[in-house]
């Protein structure tokens, strides 16, 4: 058993569209990495019966955030447009994150919350700092989630046009990964948390979105030696192989988290201190892992404690 605080290191396999760069790496040594985009995913979680549950999308393209992943992406131009502001000012964000230019912190959040609204159609926005938007699974949300996925409409007018500012006090954030050295596509991404508002309810985008479903937190750890998740979403890069090989260790240490908390609640409001990770490329008897040490303590309060 091992124990409920302290760190551990994780080796985890490389999915497989990724040992090619690796052996490359590792054959002509060490070079230069690629330059990083920055980039933000939210955690979204909810209690059920059998735990808390967070939602799963499939990602196409060999995505740096996995291609069975969380809501996020890359930044745009417009993440820097002005939007009216409701939560942590961007410096008070800027200090919890440790980002010392505030316009960085502030573009991670907004992102954050551009990239949910367009990959899921949940909207973390309001009238005014207790408010949020309700009712955003209809045809017209739909068509506005398409044009700003699309980089037709600016995200920025679309709240303005509303009246509605960023709740970014529905945020919590998790903890910053970036993509390890020999990578071809490269990410600097921040994890945030939130609940889904009242009245709202994750949505595939119409035409890009190909799979995405509430999973147990718990219940995917228990399986991810198998093809259990792979085979549900069904792809070419998922189907037959384990966890490790179509996500990232991102999500694999988050998913751990969320199935040691006893909820939502108790996730979402616990003071966890934020951790930076950069696996490492390791070789052992001709294959390719990534290193990773992490903190073994629970976050939110570990289930057994109530036993």
């Amino acid at each position: 058993m091992r124990p409920p605080t302290g760190l551990l290191r994780r080796l985890y396999h490389l999915p497989p569209e990724q040992r090619e760069a690796a052996a490359s790496w590792v054959t002509y040594g060490a070079r230069t990495p690629r330059s990083v985009r920055r980039a933000s995913s939210v955690v979204l979680v909810r209690d059920s019966g059998r735990g808390v549950e967070t939602y799963l999308g499939y990602r196409p393209g060999q995505s740096p955030l996995g291609a069975v992943a969380f809501p996020g992406g890359s930044f745009v131009p417009g993440d820097e447009d002005e939007v009216e502001w409701f939560g942590p000012t961007p410096g008070e964000w800027a200090a919890r994150l440790g980002i010392l230019d505030h316009r960085v912190a502030r573009s991670h959040v907004v992102c954050a919350i551009r990239e949910l609204f367009e990959e899921t159609g949940v909207l973390l926005a309001g009238t005014d700092g207790l408010a949020a938007v309700e009712n955003t699974a209809t045809a017209e949300w739909m068509e506005v989630r398409e044009a700003v996925a699309g980089q037709d409409k600016p995200f920025s007018q679309v709240l303005s046009k509303r009246g509605l500012g960023l709740r970014t006090d529905l945020l919590r954030p998790l903890s910053h990964w970036i993509s390890p050295d020999f990578a071809h596509r490269r990410f600097d991404t921040w994890y945030f948390a939130a609940a889904v508002p009242l009245h709202q309810e994750p949505t595939l985008l119409r035409g890009k979105g190909v799979w995405g479903q509430w999973k147990t937190a718990a219940e995917v750890v228990a399986s991810r030696a198998t093809a259990e998740l792979g085979d549900e979403v069904g792809q070419p890069d998922t189907a037959g192989l384990p966890l490790s090989e179509i996500t990232t260790p991102a999500v694999e240490v988050t998913l751990e988290k969320i199935a040691t908390t006893r909820g939502t609640v108790a996730y979402l409001s616990h003071r966890r201190d934020l951790m930076s990770y950069h696996p490492g490329l390791v070789e052992i008897g001709g294959d390719f892992y990534l290193d990773v040490t992490a903190s073994t303590a629970s976050e939110g309060g570990g289930r057994a404690r109530g036993r």
